[in-house]
């Protein structure tokens, strides 16, 4: 399946993009949103990309918008270094499109998904300890953990238990032995939810500090926003879509809530006056739009705008 960018319509509504304006790309993924806003306005976009092959994929597009697309390496919880090193100080937007793209779940030999047998890698830079590692070293309860509070997988002891067992008769290094694994460990959902969706997205998150990522962008980034700039997020599963709609309603003077993955991140929160919500309950695709693309169904996206200096 080719790239969809999810809610682009609606992403551009809230960001506004105008002439002359800066605007950070926090995830370029497949380079959807950042495509459309560089023909929406005659702004700057700096794009961020923990993957390196998203930055490769993303030259021809800064080639067809010569100074005005700068790709950059890194990951967006490191916004604030990364336009540092640019030399910028503050940005009119920054979106940011969260969770695993449609590029990495679609290679097999990145190993995000079950549905192809692959390397269990998971992992979006291609560096650090991969899901196998995790898979295969964990002890039991920490295995059981990480299924449980990532993946929100209610069988996540029953599974850890197999994963183990499996493990001592040889070490676990396929997407498709591991999906056997949990498959055979759980009831079958009544949804029809293949048996290894949780487990896998508990790994991949723990593998790559998704949440922890998610706080800390959350907070560098609106520190990077000028009067008027909006931050808007798309999250795709309760998980990260709880993070954004706690952080947003503290900035603007709603009930705040502590960061479980990085508290001291979120101590850096602005004041509650300094932003207004554009968005007081989440937006959703509408049906034409999960028809046409059904990675869409889950997604939510809030937004919100600074007011002060």
């Amino acid at each position: 399946m080719s790239h969809i960018p999810v809610m682009l319509a609606e992403v551009l509504d809230m960001l506004a993009p105008r002439d002359g304006a800066l605007y950070c790309d926090g995830t370029f993924g497949g380079g959807g949103y950042a495509a459309a806003i560089l023909e929406a306005a005659g702004c700057t976009l700096y794009a961020i990309d923990r993957d390196p092959d998203a930055i490769a994929r993303g030259a021809p597009l800064a080639a067809a918008h010569p100074g005005r697309l700068h790709l950059l390496e890194g990951r967006f919880g490191e916004i604030g270094s990364l336009m540092a090193s640019q030399n910028i100080a503050l940005l009119d937007g920054i979106v940011l499109d969260l969770g695993v793209s449609s590029f990495q779940i679609d290679q097999p030999n990145r190993g995000f998904s079950f549905r192809s047998e692959g390397p269990l890698d998971m992992r979006m830079e291609r560096a650090g300890p991969s899901a196998a590692d995790l898979v295969n070293s964990l002890p039991e309860k920490e295995l059981a953990d990480v299924l449980f509070t990532f993946g929100e997988e209610r069988h996540s002891r029953r599974i850890a238990r197999a994963i183990v067992a499996a493990r001592a008769e040889s070490p676990i290094e396929t997407t498709q032995r591991l999906a056997e694994i949990i498959r055979a460990n759980v009831p079958r959902d009544p949804s029809g939810m293949d048996g290894a969706t949780r487990s896998f997205q508990g790994l991949r998150i723990r593998v790559n500090d998704e949440l922890g990522e998610i706080e800390r962008g959350l907070a560098a980034a609106t520190a990077l926003l000028a009067p008027g700039g909006r931050l808007v997020v798309v999250a795709f599963h309760s998980l990260e879509d709880r993070i954004v709609k706690r952080f947003m309603a503290a900035a603007c003077g709603r009930t705040p809530s502590p960061g479980r993955h990085n508290p001291a991140a979120l101590m850096a929160r602005p004041a509650p006056t300094d932003f207004r919500l554009l968005t007081p309950q989440a937006l959703r695709p509408g049906s034409d739009e999960t028809h046409r693309n059904p990675r869409a169904r889950s997604a939510r996206l809030r937004a919100m705008e600074r007011l002060a200096a």
